[in-house]
């Protein structure tokens, strides 16, 4: 049973880090270059529905993307929701994250053959798995070292180097076919929706233009799709209008089954407090062995 639990919390994680290795392989940080990348990004976009552009159409969706760049360096904390499939499985989570000072994660998700949700929590490179009174303790780095690097690419012990999944804009304006699609009300709140479609070699082609450290994430986050064999993503994102992501969805083609992924931004910047279990709740499966059934 305890190898069974394992085995579901590591699949678990290695979904999550699909999804965030796609939807944050750009966090932005590109060099100054006095505002010219976006007047120079091609687009093709429609008017928005009942208020037509007027000698600006190409640049509004650059224009939209580089404001949500620029407003995602001051995301100290973030909640969204996930819905949808990765690696051809479902997921759907309650995610919040902490992202400065230090790198936390807590999760809380439908796993398959679970019954009822169950929670993630990732705080200092160690995994809990359960509920509460009831968790399994994973060391990720000796239980899977590969998902630990990319735990590393998240964010986790980089402090303010860390990737920041409100910030899906730096991928979007790499999109030869960027568009604008209309505005849009999602849970009320009033958005404007921008498409795209990004290639790795988009990706590849837009490294010359990040800071260092913005390149070497970007560079980690590019080899894990060329991993799960995704060649393209297909991205739409909804803009609210404080320039913060409200919702995006990606969808791309994997080795091990079809993406198809919807990250809902539930609120930015409110305080995340996360802690590991109390110690007499907890089962180090690293001591137990994960063998035990």
């Amino acid at each position: 049973m305890l190898a069974y639990r394992k085995k579901t919390a590591m699949a678990a994680l290695a979904a999550v880090l699909l999804v965030g290795g796609a939807t944050t392989a750009c966090e932005g940080g590109k060099k100054d270059d006095g505002g010219k990348a976006a007047a120079a990004t091609p687009s093709a976009a429609a008017p928005a529905a009942g208020k037509p552009a007027q000698g600006a159409a190409d640049a509004a969706p650059a224009a939209y993307l580089e404001k949500v760049k620029k407003k995602s360096e001051e995301i100290t904390s973030l909640r969204y929701t996930m819905t949808g499939t990765a690696q051809g499985k479902p997921v759907n989570a309650d995610v919040s994250l902490r992202i400065k000072p230090s790198v936390a994660m807590a999760m809380k998700m439908t796993a398959p053959g679970e019954d009822g949700a169950v929670e993630i929590r990732l705080v200092d490179g160690v995994m809990y798995m359960g509920s509460e009174g009831a968790w399994l303790k994973i060391d990720v780095k000796s239980a899977n070292p590969e998902a630990a690097k990319q735990l590393d690419g998240l964010g986790a012990g980089s402090g303010n180097a860390a990737e920041n999944p409100g910030d899906r804009a730096g991928d979007l304006l790499g999109a030869k076919d960027l568009k604008a699609v209309g505005e849009e009300t999602i849970d009320g709140v009033k958005t404007r929706h921008v498409s795209g479609t990004v290639t790795i070699e988009q990706m590849r082609a837009s490294l010359a233009t990040l800071t260092p450290e913005a390149k070497e994430r970007q560079e980690k986050s590019i080899q894990k799709l060329e991993g799960e064999g995704i060649k393209s993503m297909n991205m739409d994102m909804w803009i609210d209008e404080s320039d913060h992501t409200k919702q995006v969805r990606t969808r791309a083609e994997a080795a091990k089954g079809p993406m198809d992924m919807t990250m809902k931004f539930l609120d930015y910047n409110k305080p995340v407090d996360i802690a590991a279990p109390p110690a007499d709740q907890v089962m180090d499966l690293g001591a137990k062995g994960s063998g035990q059934g």
